[in-house]
C-alpha cells in the first residue's frame, strides 16, 4: 500500500507509516504529472500541504485513491465534499501547527515594533558608514506590555494567538463570525492554569481599537482587509497576515503604509504565491516570510505523526 507524501512528511510520521506497513514515496510529484503517477503506481492515500492541489479532475481520474490528507489546517487546496462524495476520506491536522503560526506572529510584532525589518535590510548596507543614523532611525521602538491586539478569527491558530498574547500583557480582543467565545488557557503560574473568557465582538470594533490586527481566517472570496477597513483602523496601528494569501488587498496595504495610516505590516502569505509582487516585497515597512508559519521541526513532527495515525486508524494496517 503506497502513500505518497507529495510535499514531504516528517521522518516520525514515515517511520509510523512504515510500522503499519505502508510504502511512503516522498518524492515531489509536479502537478500536471500526478495524476499518472498516482494510477501509474497504485497510490491509495495522497498526503499534501498548500502547493500540491487535489482537485476534481485528479478524484475523477485516480479511482484506486482512497485518502487524501492535507499537513496543516486550511483545505482550500483540496475540493474536500467532492473527494467525499467519491469515497475518499479527507483528513487535516488542525491542532499540529497552531503553536508554530502564533510565535511567527509575535516574531513578526517583536520586529515591527524594534524596526528589525528594517534594520536587518539596512544595517549590511550602511552600518559601517551610517551607523550613528541608523542608531537614530531606530531608536523610537515601542514596547509591546499595555497595546491591544485585535485578532480576526478565533480558531486554534487565533485561540493560540490570544494566549500568547495575553501571557505578555496585551489586551486582546477578537471577532469570529461562527463563535460567540472562547475559553483560553494560560500559564502554568506555579504548576496551574488560568482559563480567561474572550467574547466575539464585532468586526468594526476589532478593526477600529486594536493596535495590532492578526488575520487567522480560511480562503476567502473577497478581500478581509481592504481600504474601506485599513481607513478605520487606529493610525499608526500593525497588520499581520500569517492566514491566506488574498485575505488583503496589498495594493491598498501599500497605499496606506505610504500615506502613515498604518506603521508597518507582515506578511506571511501573499496574493500572487508563489510570485508575489515585487512592489510588496521590497517595501521597507513590511516584515516578510515566505509562507512558513507551520514550518518548525516541532510542527511538522506532530502533523506527520497526527497523519500517521489517523491514516493508519482509517484504512488500516497491513
Amino acid at each position: 500500500m503506497i502513500i505518497l507524501a507529495n510535499d514531504g512528511i516528517s521522518e516520525g510520521g514515515k517511520i509510523a507509516l512504515q510500522n503499519s506497513g505502508y510504502d511512503v514515496v516522498t518524492q515531489n510529484i509536479e502537478q500536471d504529472k500526478l495524476i499518472d503517477y498516482i494510477n501509474q503506481n497504485n497510490v491509495i492515500g495522497l498526503l499534501v500541504r498548500s502547493a500540491t492541489k487535489v482537485r476534481k479532475n485528479l478524484i475523477d481520474q485516480c479511482p484506486n485513491l482512497k485518502l487524501v490528507g492535507r499537513g496543516g489546517v486550511g483545505m482550500d487546496n483540496i475540493d474536500v465534499e467532492y473527494a467525499i462524495t467519491k469515497g475518499i476520506k479527507v483528513i487535516n491536522t488542525p491542532g499540529a501547527s497552531s503553536s508554530s503560526v502564533a510565535e511567527l506572529v509575535f516574531a513578526h510584532i517583536f520586529g515591527g515594533i524594534r524596526f528589525l525589518y528594517n534594520a536587518n535590510r539596512n544595517m549590511p548596507l550602511e552600518g559601517d558608514s551610517h551607523f550613528k543614523k541608523l542608531k537614530k532611525d531606530y531608536s523610537a521602538g515601542s514596547e509591546i506590555r499595555g497595546k491591544t491586539i485585535g485578532i480576526i478569527g478565533l480558531g486554534r491558530i487565533g485561540q493560540e494567538v490570544a494566549r500568547i498574547g495575553i501571557s505578555l500583557g496585551l489586551n486582546v480582543i477578537g471577532y469570529d463570525k461562527f463563535v460567540e467565545s472562547i475559553v483560553v488557557k494560560v500559564g502554568p503560574f506555579n504548576g496551574e492554569y488560568i482559563n480567561i473568557k474572550i467574547d466575539s465582538t464585532d468586526f468594526e470594533s476589532v478593526i477600529a481599537n486594536s493596535d495590532f490586527i492578526s488575520l487567522h481566517v480560511p480562503a476567502q472570496k473577497k478581500y478581509v482587509i481592504a481600504k474601506r477597513e485599513i481607513n478605520k483602523m487606529k493610525k499608526g496601528a500593525a497588520l499581520i497576515n500569517a492566514a491566506r494569501g488574498g485575505a488583503v488587498n496589498e495594493t491598498d496595504l501599500i497605499e496606506a503604509l505610504e500615506k502613515g495610516q498604518l506603521s508597518f505590516a507582515a506578511l506571511d502569505t501573499f496574493e500572487n504565491e508563489p510570485k508575489p509582487s515585487i512592489k510588496t516585497l521590497m517595501h521597507p515597512r513590511i516584515s516578510l516570510s515566505p509562507h512558513i508559519g507551520a514550518a518548525t521541526v516541532e510542527a511538522q513532527e506532530r502533523i506527520g505523526l497526527e497523519l500517521a495515525e489517523q491514516i493508519t486508524s482509517l484504512l488500516g494496517k497491513e
